[in-house]
């Protein structure tokens, strides 16, 4: 009899790897993990020694019997595993940095999950995201697939839409960063809040607000379009709305939209940015320089507190607490990408959505809201085409549906500089994009 459960992390040498180990340690009373099993290509070898080396003092220290196994042998890995985590960057940072940068030249916003550096970080990552589900049908059927990797939207769509397996959730920790966000504006416990998501990954709006159950979301509207003493407004950290606009919207946007709302003020500051200090890739290749040192020291035996800069702060919150609410049927609400089935009634049945859900054994079910806010609605339908055409571009290598999805998307909108970027780009990743060049 299986005396624990086995757990698969695919891109384990990732720097955020020690925050998923805190978070099986924490959680080790409710999610008895026997085992863990990080794995990686043959490029991220090193990586994978440093962060696997950290996690194994980790587990030391917490005294817990639970073993690390670190490979590049991805079917060990799998075999038999109760959950799969996917957390890899096909291409790395460098690949990142190019999807910032070329789209620059166009006068196009370069971000990685948004846009043209979005379309390209699904075009490489969707197909090495089937070919891990290929393995977990036949290695590992009755496992789940929990994906971090951006786009994770795009990804949970490819896999729902192209794969055979059935147990996948998408996740992401902007959900949780804005919960926390609105639990600390009110000066409360996070456990407190909660707010009913519904939209996409990177596209999702927090239509109401509760504090023990009971709507705030006037409130929260309220404080966070206030004017100071000052005469500025006290909005959360990277959410600087107008207050008209955001009073009229009547739902919280996340930061990400910061990209469609400010669409001028952010690409001037994004391109000032690349300019003057490098892109978002560069300067996080140098956080995880320094983050790599740290995880060198033979004595240190925790998370260090420098990885919450790398922007991933509360992952392992988010991940740890879905995987044992599934573990433990625990039925319990959280914001998570999968299957809409219904419960936007303006998305197809059969889209990925990012959506509050009540966590099951069986996996999450989607809370019905009904349609989306006419002043958002199409947006997120504009954004689901653009998905559901990328990841039909990345299943079968057609370029024309790639500078179809580009052109649809809102920070494009032109076939001509579409064409443009997809030819230059598809060039640039060529090594990591074989569909598009096979004879």
């Amino acid at each position: 009899m299986k005396k624990g459960l086995k757990i698969a992390t695919i891109g384990g040498g990732s720097s955020y790897t020690p925050e998923l180990i805190e978070g099986f340690i924490k959680c080790y009373d409710e999610l008895p993990v026997s085992e863990i099993w990080l794995v990686d290509i043959e490029e991220g070898q090193e990586k994978l020694d440093i962060v696997g080396n950290l996690a194994k003092r980790m587990i030391k220290k917490s005294g817990l019997p639970i073993d690390v196994h670190l490979t590049l042998d991805r079917r060990a890995a799998l075999k038999d595993a109760d959950f799969v985590t996917t957390q890899l960057r096909v291409g790395l940072l460098d690949a990142r940095a190019k999807d910032e940068r070329i789209p620059l030249k166009y006068g196009v916003l370069g971000q990685e999950t948004n846009g043209p550096g979005g379309l390209f970080k699904g075009l490489r990552t969707i197909p090495v995201i089937l070919d891990i589900c290929k393995d977990m049908e036949e290695l590992c059927p009755d496992a789940w697939l929990i994906n971090f990797t951006n786009p994770a939207g795009m990804v949970t769509e490819a896999v729902l839409r192209y794969a055979n397996i059935n147990k996948v959730v998408g996740l992401c920790n902007v959900p949780i960063g804005m919960e926390r966000a609105v639990a600390s504006l009110l000066d409360v416990e996070h456990a407190r809040v909660r707010i009913d998501f519904a939209g996409l990954n990177h596209m999702v709006y927090g239509l109401d607000i509760y504090l023990d159950g009971v709507s705030v979301k006037d409130k929260v509207i309220e404080m966070v379009t206030d004017l100071d003493d000052n005469g500025l407004v006290k909005n959360i950290q990277g959410m600087e709305w107008e207050p008209e606009f955001l009073k009229a919207l009547n739902v919280i946007p996340c930061y990400y939209h910061n990209y469609y709302y400010k669409s001028r003020e952010t690409f001037e500051k994004v391109k000032q940015e690349a300019e003057a200090e490098g892109t978002r890739a560069e300067a996080v290749h140098q956080l995880e320089k320094d983050l790599f040192e740290l995880y060198k020291d033979p004595n240190l035996d925790v998370k260090p507190p420098q990885l919450e800069k790398r922007g991933g702060a509360y992952y392992s919150d988010a991940a740890v607490r879905l995987i044992s609410s599934i573990y433990n049927d625990k039925r319990d609400i959280q914001p998570v990408n999968t299957r809409n089935n219904g419960a936007i009634a303006s998305i197809p049945n059969d889209s990925a959505v990012e959506i509050s859900c009540i966590i099951t054994k069986d996996g999450p079910k989607p809370i019905a809201i009904g349609d989306l806010p006419v002043a958002v609605r199409g947006l997120v339908q504009q954004i689901k085409s653009f998905e559901r055409i990328a990841a039909e571009a990345a299943v079968t290598g057609d370029r024309n549906l790639a500078i179809l999805a580009l052109t649809i998307h809102p920070l494009v909108a032109s076939d001509s500089l579409a064409k443009q970027m997809v030819d230059e780009m598809l060039e640039a990743h060529r090594r990591y994009l074989p569909q598009f060049f096979s004879e």
